[in-house]
């Protein structure tokens, strides 16, 4: 009889590898084990003996100790422990009964000659356990006056078979799929295929229940759900691992990912509890210093924002990991961000210096954050942000066109003004019809003078040494004039305002044009923001500096309204401008009425102004406004007037024949039909509907669609139409209950048919697919009739 062990010590260097096997048989009835130390690099071994020369333990010492711990093997022989002291690694081998220890210097399949060897190093040692009498070996007492001449096989070589059983049959070791299955695990966890990986854990655990890797498995489980998010599964698989393998060294990562799942799920007792184990066994580890965070994100979520910002600052302070202390610095940057950009601005600038794609891996923090500093002014570290996350998002990315057009234009607001005009006309040069050319084109003609006309950089300079040289005299005057006009050329329209009180302080009768300039410029900024989207800044410009909007900018700010969800300020626009002269007009913002009242819910509006849009658009066939109709359905859905949903759907019907946009709608007038048992009703908007999915591909309203079409036939005695459609359902991926009920009714269509055979089978289907569920019981019912 053959057992094997196989342990496979991954050393910190990956050509050094140690390989341990036990083989145990019997020879004359006495059963007796062999050890095997292998490693690819010559080690030592020792044995040391009693004052009887009886061997008392065998230690063997490593030049390298291994990346993870060797656990305790035991068996009737002998007793193998493992120990790492002052960096060396130690294999002590204490015995059961007996053993004697020696070293495999030659391979009897090569070697021609042999001979008692005295070595100190060798890459393979092996220890031979037994009861009483040594086997395999024969041993004569030495002769002090002998020499020991190597033995010669010069013409045969000596058989070698490999291992043998108990009969003397060579033996066939497989492959050992858990080692091969471990380090696919690993892998796929790596590529965050972490459905794949847990699948394979679980096959692992079910295959190889005494696996040596168990330990790693279930630690991989754990982490697997953490990213998951699946706290319950987290907790459960922490609890069996740390009573497991309290001793592992991935005991510190399991105590965090424990504390932050119970702080998750609110439990905030028990998530202290890990902590403080954390904080105290584990005090050394990198995972500690996670758990400060951990901890912080749970005193945050709990309003405790001092408390956080303290174990936020000791993960930052005490770490010497790059990931925890960029991790500490963002959500301190958050925290200060609430109160001063200026003191938020410090971590995000120890971020942008270590880390730069911490921001992408945290998107949308980082972009509201990145805007939070840009509406401060504090441009420099806005335009550093948004030219980090430019970098890392993927080439084609929604944001990717924003973000360059945010770095550019903030970098031009700083002293950056080279690196803005770089990214700017890397902007113009990407997007030749991108949606902020206008604000980059904008931008660089408000930088081209900074960077390459020297002159107005002159300017400027010399009218701010004026201006300070010559303050309240006439020179200082025409100076401050002379700027705001340089400074409305480049576009500069905010510092030009911030100069406002100065302006009006000048003389009337020399500078009569001060208002026009200061007027000129809010309409630029407010010009600005618009496009920005910014439309709160707009009226408020316009507010502060007693500005009169024109009808002109109805359709911009509208629309940036609407896409703000500001929808008094929609609405407003809108109702002012209902009574338009113009037709076309008229008829444009009628229609955006409708959609601010339809999301506000005022639905009493919404009908009324349909009413008003339709009348005026009804003859037109090709209106761009017939969305009104689908708007007046789902107003008369939601106020639960069937009467008006029955004359709407007629309508969008025609104007809108099967369009995958109203297969809600048609399926609402299947719920019409079913509260007023009208099966023609049923019938022909499931009809519809169905076909609307056939056509899509896409069948979310199925199985309610064909259970519903199924009742409306079978009452009205069609039963091939009713066979036909829940038959149709038989290819779908149904629920265990949803699938009995379509078996039961495919039974039930198939006794209406005198099919009694198909019949039984169908119930037998209903009553396998869910045995506990009402359809199973009516299954066995009609089985019995």
């Amino acid at each position: 009889m053959l057992r094997w062990i196989l342990l496979l010590l991954f050393a910190l260097s990956t050509s050094n590898a140690l390989e341990i096997t036990i083989n145990s048989a019997v020879e004359e009835h006495q059963p007796y084990a062999i050890l095997h130390l292998r490693n690819t690099n010559s080690f030592a071994c020792e044995a040391l003996c009693n004052e009887f020369d009886v061997t008392t333990k065998i230690v063997c010492a490593f030049a390298k100790k291994p990346s993870k711990p060797i656990g305790n093997l035991e068996d009737n022989f002998f007793k193998i422990q493992s120990i790492i002291k002052q960096k060396t690694f130690f294999v002590i081998i204490h015995p059961i009964a007996k053993m004697k220890l020696i070293p495999v210097v030659f391979n009897l399949t090569h070697d021609a000659s042999v001979y008692e060897p005295k070595v100190n190093l060798a890459k393979h040692w092996i220890v031979i356990g037994y009861k009483d009498k040594l086997p395999l070996i024969h041993q004569d007492e030495p002769n002090d006056i002998g020499i020991n001449f190597p033995f010669y096989m010069k013409n045969s070589q000596m058989p070698f078979v490999g291992g043998l059983d108990i009969k003397g049959n060579p033996v066939y070791i497989k492959k050992v799929e858990d080692v091969t299955d471990y380090l696919k695990i690993k892998k796929d966890f790596k590529a965050k295929k972490y459905e794949q990986t847990l699948d394979l854990i679980e096959t692992v655990l079910e295959d190889y229940p005494h696996t040596l890797f168990k330990a790693e498995l279930i630690y991989y489980k754990i982490k697997v759900y953490a990213k998951l998010k699946d706290n319950e599964n987290v907790i459960d698989n922490a609890k069996l691992f740390l009573r497991e393998y309290s001793g592992d060294e991935n005991v510190p990562e399991v105590l965090s990912l424990m504390a932050r799942a119970y702080a998750l799920v609110g439990q905030n007792t028990d998530a202290d509890y890990f902590f403080d184990r954390l904080f105290s066994e584990q005090a050394e580890s990198v995972y500690a210093k996670w758990g400060y965070i951990y901890k912080g994100e749970m005193l945050e979520d709990s309003g405790g924002v001092k408390a956080a910002t303290k174990f936020y600052n000791k993960a930052l302070n005490e770490t010497k990991d790059i990931n925890v202390a960029v991790s500490a610095a963002f959500h301190l940057s958050l925290l200060k961000s609430e109160t001063s950009m200026k003191s938020a601005q410090q971590y995000v600038e120890k971020i942008l210096k270590v880390k730069p794609a911490y921001f992408y891996e945290h998107f949308k923090e980082s972009y509201d954050l990145m805007n939070s500093f840009a509406d401060a002014e504090h441009y420099e570290v806005a335009a550093k942000m948004a030219e980090a996350l430019y970098e890392h998002v993927p080439m084609g990315d929604d944001y990717q066109e924003e973000l360059l057009k945010d770095s550019g234009v903030w970098y031009a607001k700083t002293q950056e003004k080279k690196h803005a005009l770089k990214l700017l006309n890397k902007y113009l040069n990407t997007y030749s019809d991108g949606d902020y050319r206008d604000v980059v084109q904008s931008a660089k003609d408000a930088l081209f003078f900074d960077v390459n006309d020297q002159n107005s950089s002159v300017k400027l300079q010399e009218y701010d040494k004026l201006i300070e040289e010559y303050k309240g005299d006439t020179i200082g005057d025409k100076a401050l004039y002379e700027k705001a006009k340089v400074l409305l050329e480049e576009h500069k329209y905010f510092d030009l305002l911030a100069m406002r009180s100065q302006l009006k302080a000048l003389d009337g009768e020399h500078y009569s044009d001060v208002n026009q300039l200061i007027d000129e410029a809010v309409k630029g900024a407010m010009n600005n923001s618009l496009k920005a989207k910014k439309c709160h800044k707009v009226l408020r410009l316009a507010n502060d500096y007693n500005i009169t909007l024109s009808d002109s900018w109805d359709d911009g700010l509208y629309n940036c309204a609407m896409k703000g969800g500001d929808f008094a300020l929609s609405k407003s626009i809108a109702d002012k401008n209902l009574h338009s002269k113009n037709l076309e007009a008229r008829k444009k913002w009628l229609f955006r009425y409708i959609k601010v009242d339809f999301a506000t819910g005022n639905y009493s509006d919404v009908v009324n102004a349909s009413k008003d849009l339709i009348a005026l658009i009804q003859e037109d066939k090709n209106s761009p406004y017939k969305e009104v109709y689908r708007y007046l359905f789902d107003t008369y859905n939601r106020l639960e007037k069937s009467d008006g949903m029955i004359k709407m759907i007629a309508i969008i019907e025609k104007q809108f024949p099967q369009s995958y946009k109203d297969l809600d709608r048609y399926t609402a007038m299947v719920g019409i039909g079913e509260a007023k048992k009208d099966d023609t009703l049923i019938i022909k908007y499931a009809t519809k509907a169905l076909a609307i999915e056939q056509k899509a591909k896409a069948y979310p309203q199925s199985p309610y669609l064909e259970f519903t079409l199924y009742g409306a036939y079978m009452n009205k005695g069609e039963f091939e139409k009713a066979l036909d459609v829940i038959e149709r359902l038989d290819s779908f991926d149904l629920a265990q209950k949803q699938r009995a009920r379509q078996k039961y009714l495919l039974g039930n269509v198939y006794s209406k048919l005198w099919r009694d055979d198909e019949a039984t089978q169908a119930y037998k289907a209903a009553i396998k697919a869910d045995p506990t569920s009402a359809w199973a019981d009516l299954a066995k019912s009609a089985m019995k009739l």
